[in-house]
C-alpha cells in the first residue's frame, strides 16, 4: 500500500467509512505495519483514539467523532472481522451514544452542536473494561436499554440520555430548558424522566429538584391542553374541570382533571410525581368506584398519540351510565 494511497473511493463520501477500527482495517487487508505508515507526520491518516484511525488528515466532523467514539466503545463481531459490510459489521457492539451528544443527534434545541461538545458520553455494558479516554466519556449500566437509531446511530432512549446528560450539567437554567424541552416536544413523559433520574440518584440535586418540578408543570399543562381538545374537537359533553370531590360530610374523595355529574365519570390525566402514581390514584379509584363513580385514566401519552380512541373510552363510559346504580351524591368543588 503507497503511503498516501486513501483506502478506498469510501472514505471521503460516509463518515462511517472515514473512521475505522483496528480490527476493521486488519479484516480489509490493512497490517498493523502499514496502518501506521499511514498515521506519519504528514500522512493520509491519523489516529483518532487508541485502536481507532482517521482516513483522512483533516480535523474530524461530528459524525466522525461519533463513529470514532462507537467503535471504541464497542466490540467488533465477528462478521466486521470477516469484513463484513453490512450493519453487523459497525463495529458497535452493544455501545450506544447517551447524554448530550444523544439529545444533539434527537434533535433538542437545548444540546450544544456536536462539534461544539467536549466529549461524547457513551453506554456500555458494565462488565467492559473499558476507560474513557480524549473525549469519550465511558457510562456503565448493569442492564443495557433498547438502543433507538438515527442515521445509523445508536442513542439510548431519550430519558436515559436526558439523566445522563442531567449527570453532567450544573447549570440549573440548562438543566430546567432540557428537561422541558423534552416533555413539551413530546419526546418522553414526565414520569419516565423522574424515575430515570431517581435510578441515577440525582434527585438529590436541588437545581435538579426544581428543574423537575417545572417539568411536571409543563407536563400538565400539555396534556390538560391536549384533554381540552380532545373534548372538544370530538363532541363529548363538556366537564366541570379540574376538581375536589368529597363527601358531603367533607371527607375528600379525590382531585380529578374533568368530571361529568350527571353520569358520574371522572377523568384522570396520569401528571402526578412518580411517587404519587400508583399508590394515590389505586386508592381514590377504589373509593370513587364503591360509591358508583366510574373513574377513566387516561395517559398524556396516549392523548396526545390517540385522542380519537380517548375520546370513544370516554363516550362509553358516558353512556354506560345509563344501565348503571345512581351514584352516591358527591360533592364537587373547584380546584
Amino acid at each position: 500500500m503507497n503511503r498516501n494511497t486513501p483506502l478506498s473511493p469510501r472514505p471521503v463520501q460516509e463518515p462511517r467509512h472515514r473512521v475505522r477500527s483496528a480490527a476493521q482495517l486488519r479484516a480489509l487487508g490493512v497490517t498493523a505495519a502499514q496502518t501506521a505508515a499511514q498515521c506519519l507526520p504528514g500522512g493520509p491518516w491519523q489516529q483518532l483514539l487508541p485502536g481507532v484511525y482517521l482516513l483522512h488528515p483533516g480535523p474530524p466532523t461530528g459524525r466522525e467523532r461519533v463513529h470514532g467514539a462507537l467503535l471504541y466503545a464497542g466490540r467488533p463481531p465477528a462478521a466486521a472481522r470477516r469484513g463484513a459490510t453490512g450493519p453487523s459489521a459497525s463495529g458497535y457492539g452493544e455501545a450506544m451514544v447517551t447524554g448530550l451528544a444523544a439529545l444533539s443527534l434527537y434533535g433538542f434545541a437545548s444540546a450544544p452542536p456536536m462539534l461544539a461538545l467536549h466529549r461524547i458520553d457513551v453506554l456500555v455494558p458494565r462488565t467492559r473494561r473499558l476507560r474513557s479516554t480524549r473525549f469519550v466519556q465511558v457510562t456503565r449500566a448493569a442492564s443495557l436499554p433498547r438502543p433507538e437509531r438515527r442515521l445509523g446511530v445508536p442513542l439510548a432512549p431519550v430519558e436515559r440520555a436526558l439523566a445522563d446528560a442531567v449527570a453532567t450539567l450544573t447549570d440549573a437554567s440548562a438543566v430546567r430548558r432540557t428537561l422541558t424541552e423534552a416533555v413539551r416536544d413530546g419526546h418522553c413523559e414526565p414520569a419516565t424522566v423522574v424515575r430515570e433520574l431517581s435510578a441515577g440518584k440525582l434527585l438529590g440535586r436541588a437545581h435538579v429538584v426544581e428543574a423537575v418540578d417545572a417539568l411536571l408543570v409543563e407536563g400538565r399543562a400539555a396534556a390538560e391542553g391536549g384533554l381540552y381538545a380532545m373534548v372538544r374537537g370530538h363532541g363529548l359533553p363538556e366537564p366541570l374541570w379540574n376538581v375536589d370531590l368529597c363527601l358531603p360530610g367533607g371527607a375528600f374523595l379525590g382531585a380529578v382533571d374533568a368530571y361529568w355529574p350527571e353520569q358520574a365519570v371522572a377523568l384522570e390525566l396520569g401528571t402526578r410525581a412518580p411517587h404519587e402514581e400508583h399508590v394515590t390514584f389505586a386508592a381514590e379509584r377504589e373509593h370513587l368506584e364503591r360509591l358508583g363513580v366510574t373513574v377513566v385514566r387516561m395517559t398524556p401519552k396516549a392523548l396526545r398519540e390517540a385522542p380519537a380512541d380517548q375520546a370513544v373510552v370516554v363516550r362509553t363510559a358516558i353512556m354506560a351510565s345509563e344501565d348503571r346504580e345512581p351514584a352516591a351524591h358527591v360533592v364537587v368543588l373547584p380546584r
